[in-house]
């Protein structure tokens, strides 16, 4: 994922501190109900589509931004999927951060999916049933998108009473 210029203007007087920010996941589906999946050019691992919202840019509208940008194709966000805080994370630069993560699932609407910018290897659908070696991070995220249930997210702790 590139930096946002926005995130890089807060970093020139944050340093490397740990910054909480918004993220957004497309899980997209064409209509044949394969998953549109990126090959990331920074881990090479292949992955579902994702990035950092702009100042005052809608979620939904980043997950449908986000899409087009790495992969060229069109989608519409149909509905939240899930919500979860991730754990922090330090760039190899000394970055640290820690993400909110919002899942949309998404429809996919025209376009050719192909390599549309820097961050990504390779672009391609897959059926389910041969989906490419993924971290629990996207394989629960298109098992939510799948499921017909209510949006997940990490239950609260139960206190002692």
């Amino acid at each position: 994922m590139a930096t946002p210029e926005f995130i890089r203007t807060i970093r020139a007087s944050a340093g490397h501190q740990l910054l909480f920010l918004p993220g957004v996941t497309a899980v997209v589906f064409d209509d044949t109900g394969r998953v549109l999946l990126v090959r990331r050019a920074d881990t090479g691992a292949w992955d579902l589509v994702g990035g950092i919202p702009e100042p005052g840019e809608q979620p939904a509208a980043t997950a449908v931004r986000e899409v087009y940008e790495e992969t060229a194709v069109r989608c519409s966000a149909e509905r939240v999927v899930l919500v979860q805080a991730l754990e922090p994370m330090r760039y190899p630069n000394d970055d640290r951060c820690q993400f909110m993560d919002i899942t949309f699932l998404c429809r996919a609407t025209g376009g050719e999916a192909r390599v549309n910018d820097d961050e990504s290897l390779e672009v391609g659908w897959f059926s389910l049933d041969a989906l490419p070696g993924l971290g629990a991070y996207a394989s629960l995220r298109i098992e939510q998108a799948l499921a017909d249930k209510p949006t997940w997210f990490e239950p609260a702790p139960v206190e002692a009473s």
